[in-house]
């Protein structure tokens, strides 16, 4: 059995975009919509501000609380752990989009379904990483197995500053930054 994951070291990545592009080259997703997004945020008063790219996608939760409200089981949790929607079963009522703690998932505009990031399981289950992380430029994204002690992901959550973007949702997701920096820069600024 596997156990599927992503991270984004955060002191890499610079926000070109790249990741984005190939998602929606990739999956073939409509204008207009997007499974995989960066952003970028700020944090500080002038001339004291720090910024960082983050990425908004489907987090592949353990928890998933877009699985637990479907009302048709079209969204699952698959033996590789990753968050799946069977696109045939869903109805489009959104009611796993207003679970979704993260806002990582979208009604497609061509098929009324509920999509969102697969971390293009096509690909991984024929050994190829996923689209988002083989065109990274700067090699900020990692993907692989949590279960293989010698995968560069789990490599690099144990080597780095590991944070998971709203831990209070306990949703445990499968998606990680390494490297956060705005974590320090709040504790900075309280000490003040």
């Amino acid at each position: 059995m596997t156990d599927y994951a992503m991270a984004v070291d955060l002191k890499k990545c610079v926000g070109c975009g790249a990741c984005a592009v190939a998602c929606k080259a990739e999956n073939q997703v409509p204008d207009g919509v997007f499974r995989l997004t960066t952003h970028e945020e700020e944090q500080g008063t002038f001339p004291d501000v720090e910024t960082e790219f983050r990425h908004d996608q489907c987090r592949h939760c353990d928890n998933a609380p877009c699985v637990s409200v479907c009302p048709t089981r079209s969204s699952y949790t698959a033996e590789s752990g990753l968050v799946r929607i069977d696109y045939s079963k869903c109805i489009g009522c959104k009611a796993c989009m207003v679970a979704c703690p993260y806002d990582a998932r979208f009604i497609n505009p061509e098929g009324g379904y509920a999509d969102k990031c697969t971390y293009c399981f096509h690909r991984v289950k024929e050994g190829k990483d996923p689209a988002c992380v083989n065109t990274c430029p700067t090699g900020a994204r990692i993907f692989g197995d949590l279960d293989d002690p010698n995968s560069e992901i789990r490599k690099e959550l144990r080597d780095n500053r590991v944070s998971t973007p709203k831990e209070e949702a306990g949703t445990d997701p499968r998606f990680f930054y390494l490297n956060k920096k705005l974590e320090e820069v709040k504790a900075r600024w309280k000490s003040r």
